[in-house]
């Protein structure tokens, strides 16, 4: 997720100690390739490219092992994208490819935007995600509820998203935004009670945050 630091796996998986070899990490899809890290004979980060200054580091006791792996702290959306670990000086040369992709998930916000003794019209809002989420109105029972057309605002790479839906029963009712993608789903509940004598009704909010895993860097 966006601000995590994440580890980008590289290893000759030979135990071959690499304290005196030449690794590169580059980032691919553009011309030249970025630099992310290079580790020369002891030095490192020479030629590296601004964006991963003091971001990225590697683990010198893991050298003697085999061990290229590299720490990438606060992830950014604009880090997503494919990279390489290259032994540019190795017969044959060895190269491993991984995918990294990032993800921003803030929580939505509901509201109670008018309500009578009879009806209630909810609001959901969620701000900034990527990529972009499904967001839906939920009942109780985890039933989805019939909602007006979503309103999708693209900005960049992210996503400003809008649902209401209108509820006729007195209940905990939720807005859940899933991005499939990234293995992510979070929700908030409101409550929706009916037949208040003052016709104001109650509204009380919950945030929950669920998780179902991880997405997977595939080495190749």
């Amino acid at each position: 997720m966006e601000d995590d630091d994440v580890i980008l796996p590289c290893s000759l998986g030979t135990n071959q100690n690499i304290e005196k070899e030449l690794f590169v990490w580059k980032k691919e899809g553009t011309v030249p390739l970025k630099v992310v890290f290079m580790f020369d004979d002891g030095t490192y980060s020479r030629g590296q490219d601004e964006e991963f200054k003091g971001r990225v580091s590697h683990f010198p006791e893991q050298l003697k092992h085999g061990n290229a792996s590299i720490r990438m702290n606060k992830t950014t959306l604009e880090d997503n994208g494919n990279y390489t670990c290259s032994f540019p000086e190795m017969k044959p040369t060895k190269i491993f490819r991984i995918e990294l992709v990032v993800g921003a998930a803030p929580k939505p916000s509901v509201t109670n935007l008018y309500q009578t003794n009879d009806w209630a019209l909810l609001q959901c809002d969620v701000e900034g995600a990527s990529p972009k989420p499904t967001v839906e109105w939920w009942d109780s029972t985890n039933k989805t509820l019939t909602s007006d057309e979503p309103q999708v605002t693209p900005k960049g790479d992210r996503f400003y998203i809008t649902v209401k839906t209108t509820v006729k029963k007195t209940g905990f009712y939720r807005c859940v935004a899933t991005q499939k993608e990234i293995w992510h789903q979070i929700h908030k509940e409101i409550y929706a009670h009916f037949g208040d004598r003052s016709g104001t009704g109650m509204m009380r909010a919950t945030i929950v945050s669920v998780i179902f895993g991880i997405i997977g860097i595939v080495v190749v």
